[in-house]
């Protein structure tokens, strides 16, 4: 399973109350230029839905559809758990207009620093521009937040090493709990001395709250069987059920992953989220930046079609949109894409729009037989 992180396919009809109408992250790039996709056009992603200048094929050599989000959320957290078959009612609690005093002074308290820089909602690398320096001279880390449930920390790696950042976002996951339990602490390095070159690095690191029991990645372990993650999966489900969590943290390097694992000697799942989607284009509306790494990963996707084995299944997804077309630097509320290839398995088969994303892992469950609590597998249909 791949998960082209935040690539929307259009708004779901409730995308007006989170302030996303309109939002259509995939059909908004398409809009911009000829993005040249031609192994995801013959797999069927322009016979989901209309998108400019990729016109559907006749006889596609995949599975395609789209999936609603049905949890209350458009982040991360929210998409991935689901896919494993959890179904938030009430999604994560979000601070809008900063954390309060209760959180930040006792934050402070217990990870002994001299204060806090920001405690707003804010762009990543906006905020880094705005507050960089200060934070260098006074060594006091920037916390912030966003449209999600997120307590972000940001640091240069000068003035707080990677260690101590990430023993700081330890500090702040063990603080929220309750009602202030939020999806995930980030911690975001950067380096650079001044705003025209502040740069976050790649030492990004997510903690995230445990998920619940029995959603899909503990069922397939108990079953016996290998869950092989790949890039920020691991810290997404807390480590929960992962057997083996492989090192990446760029689209580049997660492909090269992916195929390694592949042609391994493994057997369950394995699972790969590309986040430069999301991380490098999406928030920071970057549409051209986002058309060229679709145009990369395309390039790419024959690699990892060679190193399935006959019976092999490769299903491509997102967790939700970020549509680079929209005003801020928030997730969108949208279907996301569901395209399904395997050697053996069925081709032009129209799988509609599915009820939630965790029929993807229902289908998973069905297959290695085990069941999970919500989702309709389509591992018939295909």
């Amino acid at each position: 399973m791949v998960v082209l992180d935040s690539a929307g396919i259009g708004e779901m009809p409730d995308a007006a109350a989170w302030g996303d109408a309109g939002a259509d992250t995939l059909g908004h790039i398409f809009e911009s230029r000829e993005v040249s996709i031609p192994n995801l056009r013959a797999l069927g992603l322009g016979n989901i839905t209309p998108l400019k200048g990729l016109s559907p094929v006749t006889s596609p050599t995949g599975a395609y559809g789209k999936c609603t989000l049905k949890s209350d959320g458009k982040d991360t957290t929210t998409g991935h758990w689901e896919m494993a078959g959890i179904i938030l009612k009430q999604g994560f609690p979000k601070f809008p207009d900063g954390f309060p005093p209760r959180i930040i002074d006792e934050f402070i308290r217990q990870a002994n620093v001299p204060g806090v820089l920001g405690n707003y909602a804010a762009s990543g690398t906006e905020i880094i521009k705005d507050l960089g320096e200060e934070h260098i001279r006074t060594g006091k880390p920037i916390v912030y937040t966003s449209a999600d449930s997120v307590f972000q920390i940001a640091a240069s790696e000068e003035v707080i090493p990677v260690k101590r950042l990430y023993e700081i976002c330890e500090i702040a996951r063990n603080i929220l709990h309750g009602d202030d339990e939020v999806a995930r602490v980030i911690a975001r390095p950067f380096l650079g001395w001044t705003p025209d070159n502040f740069k976050r690095t790649e030492n990004r690191h997510d903690y995230a709250v445990p998920p619940p029991n029995g959603n899909l990645l503990p069922k397939l372990k108990d079953a016996g069987l290998d869950v092989v993650c790949i890039g920020k999966i691991a810290s997404i489900y807390d480590g929960m059920g992962v057997t083996e969590d492989l090192t990446a943290k760029n689209n580049e390097q997660i492909i090269d992953v992916t195929i390694q694992a592949l042609n391994s000697n493994s057997h369950g799942l394995i699972f790969s989220n590309l986040v430069d989607f999301d991380m490098l284009y999406g928030h920071r509306r970057d549409v051209e930046g986002y058309a060229k790494a679709l145009e990369h990963f395309d390039g790419r996707l024959p690699e990892i079609i060679d190193a399935l084995n006959e019976d092999d299944l490769l299903i491509m997804t997102a967790d939700h949109g970020n549509d680079p077309t929209k005003e801020g630097s928030d997730h969108t509320r949208e279907y996301v894409p569901l395209l399904v290839f395997g050697k053996s398995a069925k081709q032009n088969v129209a799988l509609g729009t599915r009820q939630s994303l965790s029929d993807i892992g229902q289908t998973i469950a069905d297959n290695f037989g085990v069941e999970i609590a919500d989702g309709v597998s389509f591992l018939r249909e295909i």
